[in-house]
Parts: C-alpha cells; sequence; structure tokens
C-alpha cells in the first residue's frame, strides 16, 4: 500500500510538472488532481506502524536511533545529490545559504514557511515526521494509559482537527501553509496511533478493507473537485483511518489480499527510496525540455513512463546501496554494514 500511495504523489506531479497537454492534461488533472493526499495515507500509517512495533521495554534514545537508521541515509543521499544538481543544472534547487541548507539536513526547514522545498523539495515530509518521531516516545506512554473508548474519542477528535484546520488556518489568519507545516499535520500522526492502539489491544470496530476503500476513494476524488483547501487530508482522512487497520487486520486474520503479492511488497520496501528520487529526476527533465512542456499524449506518456523507469532504477540502488546498509551500519556498526554489503554473513 506504501507503493501505491507513492505512485499516486508521483503522478500527482507528472500532473504539475506539465508534462500533458490538451484534453490528456484534463484527465490527468481529474484522476491524479488529489494525488498529494498520498503523503496523509503516509503520515497516518507512521503513526499505526510505530506503535504496532513499539518496545515497551525501549527507551528514547533506542527509539529514535532506529528512526534515524530509517529515513536518514537516503534523507542524505538525496540531500546531496539536489546540492549537486543545484550548482550544475537546477538551480533553482539551490538554498538561500547556508542556514536554510543545514535546517534542511537536520529536518527542520519546514518550521519556515519560506524554506519547505529546501534542498529535495520533497523532504518537506521528513520534516513532519522528525517532528512526529521527537514526541511519540511520550505519546506511547500516555496511549498505553488510555482505554478503548478514550482511544476512539482521541480519534474522532484528531479526524475532526484534520477536517477543520483549513477552516481554522482562515478564519483566524495563522497563515499555516497547512500541507507542509509540522503542527498541521500533527493529528494525523496521532491518528495513526491511536487507531494502531487500538488495533494492537484488539478493540477495533470498523469496515471492512473493500468498503474503506470505497470510502477513501470518495473523498479522494471529492477532494479535488470541491473547494475548501482541504485537498491535503480533510477529504480522504475518514477514508484513510478505517481503510489502514483493516488491512492490518487482513493481514493478522490471514485473509487474501492483493498487497501482499511479492512484488508488491518489494516495491513497498522500494517506496521511501522512489518517493524522495523522483522528484529530482523530474527537476532535470524539466532543465532539458522546460517548464510545462504539454506534450502529445504519446509523447507525454512515453516521457512520464521514461522519467518512471529511471526513478525506480534509482530507488532500487538506493535501497540496496544506500538505505539498507546504512540502516545497519546506524544499528549496528560500519563492520556488519560491510560485512552485508560485500554478501558476508
Amino acid at each position: 500500500m506504501r507503493w501505491a500511495a507513492a505512485f499516486v504523489v508521483f503522478v500527482y506531479h507528472v500532473r504539475n510538472f506539465g508534462y500533458f497537454g490538451g484534453e490528456s492534461a484534463r484527465i490527468i488533472d481529474w484522476a491524479f488532481g488529489a494525488g498529494a493526499t498520498g503523503v496523509s495515507f503516509f503520515f497516518i500509517l507512521s503513526g499505526f506502524v510505530l506503535v504496532w512495533s513499539a518496545r515497551p521495554r525501549d527507551s528514547a534514545r533506542v527509539f529514535w536511533q532506529r528512526r534515524i537508521a530509517r529515513i536518514y541515509p537516503v534523507h542524505l543521499a538525496t540531500a546531496a545529490a539536489a546540492l549537486v544538481l543545484a550548482f550544475t543544472l537546477v538551480p533553482g534547487l539551490r538554498p538561500s545559504g547556508p542556514t536554510e541548507a543545514f535546517s534542511n539536513l537536520l529536518l527542520v526547514s519546514s518550521w519556515n514557511p519560506n524554506w519547505w522545498q529546501a534542498l529535495n523539495p520533497v523532504s518537506w515530509s521528513l520534516t513532519c515526521e522528525a517532528a512526529f518521531y521527537a514526541t511519540f516516545p511520550a505519546l506511547y506512554a500516555g496511549l498505553r494509559r488510555l482505554s478503548p473508548r478514550c482511544l476512539n474519542a482521541l480519534a474522532v477528535v484528531c479526524i475532526a482537527a484534520v477536517m477543520l484546520l483549513p477552516w481554522i488556518n482562515s478564519y483566524f489568519t495563522l497563515g499555516w501553509t497547512l500541507h507542509s507545516f509540522p503542527l498541521a499535520r500533527f493529528p494525523e500522526f496521532v491518528l495513526g496511533a491511536a487507531i494502531g492502539r487500538l488495533v494492537q489491544i484488539g478493540t477495533w470496530r470498523g469496515p471492512g478493507a473493500e468498503a474503506a476503500m470505497g470510502l477513501t476513494l470518495i473523498g479522494y476524488f471529492l477532494a479535488h473537485q470541491l473547494p475548501g483547501g482541504g485537498s491535503y487530508a480533510a477529504f480522504t482522512v475518514v477514508g484513510l483511518a478505517c481503510l489502514i487497520p483493516a488491512a492490518a487486520l487482513n493481514d493478522l486474520h490471514g485473509a487474501r489480499s492483493l498487497w501482499r503479492r511479492p512484488w508488491l511488497v518489494r516495491l513497498g520496501e522500494w517506496s521511501f527510496a522512489f518517493y524522495m528520487i523522483h522528484i529530482l529526476v523530474m527537476r532535470i527533465v524539466e532543465h532539458l525540455l522546460g517548464r510545462h512542456p504539454e506534450l502529445e499524449t504519446g509523447h507525454a506518456l512515453a516521457l512520464a513512463i521514461a522519467v518512471f523507469a529511471v526513478s525506480l532504477g534509482l530507488s532500487w540502488a538506493l535501497y540496496r546501496w544506500v538505505e539498507q546498509p546504512g540502516q545497519r551500519c546506524i544499528l549496528h556498526g560500519p563492520r556488519t554494514a560491510s560485512r552485508s554489503a560485500s554478501g558476508g554473513r
């Protein structure tokens, strides 16, 4: 499912970069204009998975070490690639100064609305994830003390917060960039953690996977058709809050599922690297072809497939040669990472 979300974000960016022209552009816009909601899936899933995999005896330091190992190798590699591109082919990626660059490397850049796309543009979502990780040990300790009724109430409050934030932001003139400001995305993370705890203790009650997918798709298509600035989360939050636990229960009960096919699981493993690298490939293509080329359908489709293939190949390389050994190095030391990379035991 992570792969499906990453792919939706990819086609959303294809739409934003204007590969397609004419009627095909309108079709892409209709089908993928709400593609940014894929990031909302990642945020809710993040809270869910962290609760599910939490080890009560772990210290906060151990938890944070695992999170750093999970995201930093690919983050640093793609930030370095973005920096090279910024001073060669894609000057638009160039940060305003060392402070902006370091804020991205330290995953705090999105707290400044002017820096939310510093270096690798999609890394703003990692800034939100870093804020989630910083608070998770305390959040999990609190969730473990809550009764099922309180957990359900917390989930409802989080859903209400996500749906009302566009109105609150406008009414109180907060000036938040809702899709990239960490505080604005925090309710999605807490929502995922609350429903993850409900599944963990066996008290989740919700629709099955098919109904939850229907809710998600309805919200997805409404997000881009209705005004209100809620296309990043507000219309899909209910569907996703049902879909993720429904899929988890399918796994627990051994029910048949498309998402457990080996090739989709493998793509899911590459999805983080794919998400982090694809936008840089698109910026190189933009340098070569210009902004919004609006090609004929056949040419645009060929271009999109080529960008996809290159991004997928690079995501495999990042996963194989950066993400996996980097994670092992941080968790177990450089000797273990070196032996693993060379095929040793």
